[in-house]
């Protein structure tokens, strides 16, 4: 089908890791025993934030969807992924591309709104602890949950439907392990500079503007805690949001650097190398984070060993 010009593209074949050879087997074990910590992880916080009333908090309420976003945007690809890794033809048809890469837009860019919700209701507990309780009430949480999701849906939407109207005829090797966008797009035999524009509006909307938000809530957090008399005061505010702001920096970092990269002069192994870094290394540490750094987590967790060991 690759070598056919005039052949009408019925899928793609996902090359991945497949030059590994005999390594393919150990990668597979690696990659299984993250997504089984990545599983375990985010419901165990998702477990803790519904049992314990201690949890109840607004900002326990948006690391609940975190985790479950996280379980389901590794779900997308690497169950997929791990069968590739034990096949001889790793391929998948036109559908199931478009609708990995569909739920893989959509759960990636409600994380990114949801993490600006969380760097909100960090700020307004902070700089407005007067006025915590009406600005972040059951209501606005609910709304900013619901936010998220549609912005990702809508993403989600967009940027499938302005690659798969595309004709693609010819070759089908995909150089990566997944449906991602960008290797997709480089595939189509037609003019793509509309749907490049479309992918480039739409993410430059759905990343920088959130991006932006949360840079501003921590400029602001920051002056408040430099402006505290007290050094235990300020130790105390910043141990409230160390945890978010280190998910922040992984989160934006790894998928800033491997989009970059993704669109630089660098070899397909050095792109799939940074794919799985941010689809799939980086979800592994947030349960750690928020688990190992947070002091309440690691009481709840503790009361409720307790109570049933």
């Amino acid at each position: 089908m690759d070598e056919d010009n005039g052949t009408r593209v019925t899928g793609f074949i996902l090359l991945g890791f497949s030059d590994l050879g005999t390594y393919q087997l150990s990668l597979f074990w690696g990659v299984f025993f993250v997504y089984l910590i990545i599983l375990l992880g985010n419901s165990l916080i998702i477990t803790l934030t519904l049992l314990d009333s201690a949890l109840s908090t607004p900002m326990y309420f948006f690391l609940r969807h975190l985790s479950l976003l996280e379980i389901f945007c590794t779900t997308t690809i690497v169950p997929r992924m791990l069968g590739d890794l034990l096949s001889l033809h790793p391929f998948i048809s036109l559908a199931s591309c478009f609708t990995q890469m569909y739920f893989f837009i959509l759960f990636a860019i409600a994380e990114c709104c949801l993490l600006t919700a969380m760097a909100y209701d960090r700020f307004a507990a902070i700089c407005r602890p007067l006025h915590y309780a009406t600005l972040m009430n059951r209501q606005v949480c609910v709304s900013m949950v619901g936010v998220s999701y549609i912005v990702g849906i809508t993403t989600g939407t967009s940027n499938a439907m302005l690659i798969f109207t595309l004709p693609f005829h010819g070759s089908n090797i995909v150089h990566n392990f997944f449906c991602d966008n960008l290797p997709i797009l480089q595939l189509a035999s037609a003019d793509t500079f509309w749907a490049e524009l479309g992918n480039f509006i739409f993410t430059l909307i759905v990343i920088i503007i959130p991006f932006a938000l949360i840079v501003f809530s921590y400029v602001r957090i920051l002056i408040t805690i430099l402006g505290l008399a007290s050094a235990q005061g300020r130790q105390k505010v910043f141990s409230t949001c160390s945890s978010h702001l280190l998910v922040v920096t992984l989160f934006f970092g790894t998928g800033i650097i491997a989009h970059v990269k993704l669109g630089g002069n660098v070899s397909k192994d050095m792109d799939q190398i940074l794919s799985l870094f941010y689809t799939v290394v980086t979800p592994m540490f947030n349960p750690f984070i928020y688990t190992l750094r947070n002091k309440e987590v690691m009481g709840a967790l503790r009361r409720k060993l307790t109570k049933h060991l």
